[in-house]
């Protein structure tokens, strides 16, 4: 009985080995096409969002010449469609936007990953990353009733202005920025640190000649992605920056003007217009416009991304 017994145990581990590693080969044939499922359904619905903006927008270009589009002056109940307000309005309100809270946000996340004690990072990085569940509305109202005050208390003939718009849009990325710059600090390796600091470079020379060029793929990320929530924020944009269809006067007081970007201007007239109508398609053909510049900013994005990577020679 015991020789038996002894025999059976030791043709089990061969048996149990084979079928584990025919479970192991098809969980993984399951977990490869269920990604693979999903990166083709993700460009699969990016594609028939695009589809469906060219279809209900096309109808604008048919009707409109380019230049009419791009004209300077959006006033629909005289069937004036220039979206050149709308452009100036957002492009303005953005980049203030993304000038204020990239330096803040790059310093911040330095701070945390490089400065501040371990103590500290644990209780300011899950601050920082609730700030960024806070809805748009909510910052919109606060804008609205706290921020626009002030810059009118300041000399500006209305409180509601492309700077206002952009300090809230700044505060709102500047969680996106934070958190994705900090991460990317934190993925470089210690051995990078230690490496400088041994030849005798100070911290902040190993922080600003080392840390942060190892990091810069990320860090470009990040950039990006605050100026792609910023560039398609709606709600807060239409409450603060007083929807004002006109191209600011160039100069220092352009930012105190009132301005209307193009997502406000889609939120704001989308549910009054007849389906169909040319003003309904030049909304969908604002949608186009700023797909487009979405793109484009990714496309920048992988580009610069990917040039670090061959003068680095693939490593980060």
């Amino acid at each position: 009985m015991g020789v038996g017994i002894s025999q059976s145990d030791g043709q089990t581990p061969d048996v149990l080995t084979a079928g584990q590693g025919a479970s192991r080969s098809l969980s993984e044939v399951i977990i490869e096409n269920l990604i693979r499922l999903c990166g083709i359904s993700a460009i699969l619905i990016i594609t028939l969002i695009f589809v469906f903006l060219i279809k209900e927008g096309i109808g604008a270009f048919k009707t409109l010449t380019i230049w009419e589009f791009l004209g300077s002056r959006w006033y629909p109940i005289e069937g004036l469609y220039g979206i050149m307000p709308l452009l100036v309005g957002s492009v303005l309100v953005t980049a203030v936007a993304i000038v204020i809270a990239v330096p803040l946000g790059l310093a911040t996340a330095i701070f945390l990953g490089e400065i501040a004690p371990t103590w500290l990072r644990e209780i300011l990085k899950p601050l920082i990353e609730v700030l960024a569940g806070i809805p748009s509305i909510v910052l919109g109202f606060f804008g609205w009733l706290v921020v626009a005050p002030i810059i009118q208390n300041l000399g500006a003939p209305s409180g509601l202005t492309a700077f206002t718009g952009a300090l809230i849009l700044a505060y709102m990325t500047l969680p996106t920025i934070i958190s994705i710059t900090e991460d990317a600090l934190y993925a470089v390796p210690k051995e990078y640190r230690d490496g400088s600091l041994a030849i005798g470079a100070t911290q902040w020379q190993t922080i600003w000649r080392v840390v942060i060029p190892a990091a810069r793929s990320g860090i470009v990320i990040a950039v990006m992605l605050g100026i792609g929530r910023a560039i398609g924020e709606t709600m807060l944009v239409l409450l603060v920056t007083g929807n004002a269809a006109n191209i600011p006067e160039i100069g220092l007081g352009m930012l105190f003007q009132p301005v209307r970007t193009m997502t406000a201007t889609i939120a704001a007239e989308m549910g009054e217009v007849a389906q169909g109508s040319l003003h309904y398609s030049v909304l969908f053909a604002i949608g186009i416009v700023l797909f487009v510049i979405t793109g484009a900013i990714n496309l920048l994005a992988t580009v610069l991304v990917g040039g670090g990577k061959r003068r680095s020679g693939g490593q980060i």
